[in-house]
């Protein structure tokens, strides 16, 4: 069975889009909820996780709708494999076609342990962009200090998520995944210049991409 699990991170934001690529990819049985990712302390991916069987397949959009941090979605896609059950990232390459159950796995996690250390990587990346736009602007005398809202240090834990998640939107649009700058800005609740904004931001450094 296709069991999908749908996850935006506060009330105002809408889960339609996710819904609806989980039931175009098949997905049966969708479970879903409004609340942040930074821990495994969800009820509905508890009832998911405990819900799933041998031979279903775990259906989410991407792979930070399973967690925040790289230890949390181990744990998560560990317990899946523990059901016997098979994860299927929607913007990431499927194996559906591999009949041996075992060389699907082995190749989804392969793929996926990949994804997480790129993913990690460009935050590297991101933060020494930044902290280099910063030195620059300070050797021109144009910095104003200040304390960026949307950046990858962010104090503020759920933008620090936000500007992630729209990080690895602008990403998936950059690799020719259909998505607008307008849908990025309305399925994370910000505007649409501050996409911009830090969709320029990964091009060149900027000083305040909040």
């Amino acid at each position: 069975m296709q069991v999908g699990y749908a996850r935006v991170s506060t009330l105002d934001q809408n889960l339609e889009r996710q819904l609806t690529s989980l039931k175009k990819a098949g997905a049966k049985k969708i479970f879903q909820e409004k609340i942040s990712g930074k821990d495994t302390n969800r009820p509905a991916l508890k009832k998911m996780l405990t819900y799933i069987h041998e031979d279903d397949q775990v259906i989410v959009l991407s792979l930070d709708r399973l967690g925040r941090n790289n230890q949390d979605i181990s744990e998560i896609i560990e317990y899946i494999e523990h059901k016997k059950a098979v994860l299927r990232v929607l913007n990431l390459p499927t194996f559906d076609n591999v009949q041996d159950k075992n060389l699907q796995r082995l190749l989804t996690n392969l793929v996926l342990e990949i994804y997480k250390y790129t993913a990690e990587n460009e935050r590297t990346q991101i933060r020494e962009r930044q902290r280099q736009g910063i030195e620059l602007a300070k050797q021109r005398g144009i910095y104003q200090g200040g304390i960026p809202q949307y950046t990858v240090d962010s104090k503020n834990p759920q933008k620090r998520h936000t500007y992630e998640r729209i990080v690895e939107l602008l990403h998936a649009k950059q690799q020719g995944q259909k998505i607008t700058i307008a849908e990025i800005a309305r399925d994370n609740g910000v505007s649409r210049n501050l996409v911009y904004k830090i969709q320029k931001q990964l091009v060149q450094p900027q000083v305040h991409p909040d």
